[in-house]
């Protein structure tokens, strides 16, 4: 007589499935909201690094001037001799669409339109203070303007 094959299935049964695709939901949960923190943390590492470039640079400016720091808003004389341009600034919580360049020339050390703010009157004694000019704080809860 002839022998009797018998076929086993392979694969995967429904509830193995199911396992599987939860473990992943759970991980996505956990690994998004870090990511969208690695974000906003480069974006402040950026900030903060173009803030020190541009403070260096009025500091050069400063030594080479004799102790005197620009009067405008940094757009006669200062570049491009001393920086290529104003780097911008990515602020929260403005989005990356209003990141802007610009740098206000003030007495005040900061407002909340994102970009810089930098003191330009001879007269005041914050002249020659560079800050980002946003009221709202970094990821470790400091102000803008302590940087």
């Amino acid at each position: 007589m002839g022998s009797i094959k018998r076929f086993t299935q392979k694969g995967f049964t429904l509830i193995e499935l199911m396992i599987v695709i939860s473990v992943i939901g759970i991980l996505a949960a956990v690994a998004v909201p870090k990511f969208s923190e690695l974000i906003l943390k480069s974006r402040e590492g950026a900030t903060k690094g173009n803030l020190g470039e541009v403070r260096s640079a009025i500091t050069v400016y400063y030594g080479d001037m004799e102790g005197a720091y620009p009067n405008d808003n940094l757009s006669q004389g200062f570049i491009p001799k001393y920086l290529p341009s104003i780097p911008i600034a990515k602020v929260p919580p403005l989005p990356d669409s209003a990141a802007v360049a610009a740098v206000a020339s003030t007495s005040a050390v900061a407002g909340a339109t994102g970009g810089w703010a930098y003191v330009n009157a001879s007269g005041d004694s914050c002249w020659g203070t560079f800050v980002v000019n946003s009221l709202s704080t970094d990821s470790t809860g400091v102000s803008w303007t302590v940087h």
